[in-house]
């Protein structure tokens, strides 16, 4: 998969440059993450009168009361699933915008991403076919309640801050395999990563975050 050929100005690619390097200071130190964050343009996934701001270190509205993440962040929960190798399967919970899709499919070998708003999700598959990404599978339904029919995966990224761990999506998880999912915690959320293992699973705060509510089930 490259998205080299995108179209994209040097103006942006400088600018994508530049946010690498703020990774870079930030903490993100794997060369994979790096090298995709490097492409993906994420400008095209932002409204265009936000485009000039779309490499800036924050979170932005793209409609329906949902945000395209920071790419910090995106690139601290890619991190995170690559801590044990390179993944086969991957399920995201919330497509949104398509930016986290995008750098999980430069990374993983095929994406399951469910997104319950059926607008976001269609402009969003529309936008990756496009800059030619086709090792992502889409699915309009409740994210809370994952893509058992795909089930086991390697890897799940959950985009929006839950209540609690679904226990729908840890039966999804392989046994080795790694979720990364934001939770409330009081008025808090905390980014937590999970490895299901033999015995039941380790969980492992990582850091405060903020994201909007999944608005899902948690059975």
């Amino acid at each position: 998969m490259s998205i080299r050929k995108s179209g994209i100005g040097m103006t942006s690619r400088r600018t994508r440059e530049r946010m690498v390097d703020r990774l870079l200071s930030q903490g993100i130190r794997d060369a994979r993450v790096l090298d995709v964050m490097r492409e993906v343009p994420r400008h095209l996934f932002v409204e265009e009168a936000l485009a000039s701001r779309a490499y800036e270190d924050t979170a932005l509205p793209i409609g329906y009361g949902q945000t395209i993440s920071q790419p910090y962040i995106v690139a601290r929960m890619s991190e995170l699933i690559l801590k044990r190798g390179r993944p086969g399967k991957v399920l995201e919970v919330g497509t949104g915008s398509g930016y986290q899709t995008a750098v999980l499919a430069g990374l993983a070998q095929t994406v399951y991403t469910v997104e319950r708003i059926e607008t976001l999700q269609k402009k969003a598959r529309f936008l990756l076919y496009d800059l030619k990404m086709y090792n992502i599978k889409f699915e309009h339904s409740d994210g809370g309640w994952g893509w058992e029919k795909h089930a086991p995966y390697e890897a799940i990224v959950v985009t929006a801050a839950a209540g609690q761990i679904p226990e729908s999506l840890l039966r999804q998880l392989a046994v080795g395999g790694t979720m990364v999912i934001p939770v409330r915690q009081g008025r808090d959320q905390v980014l937590k990563r999970i490895v299901r293992t033999v015995e039941g699973c380790e969980v492992e705060d990582i850091e405060a975050v903020k994201f909007v509510p999944l608005v899902a089930g948690v059975g």
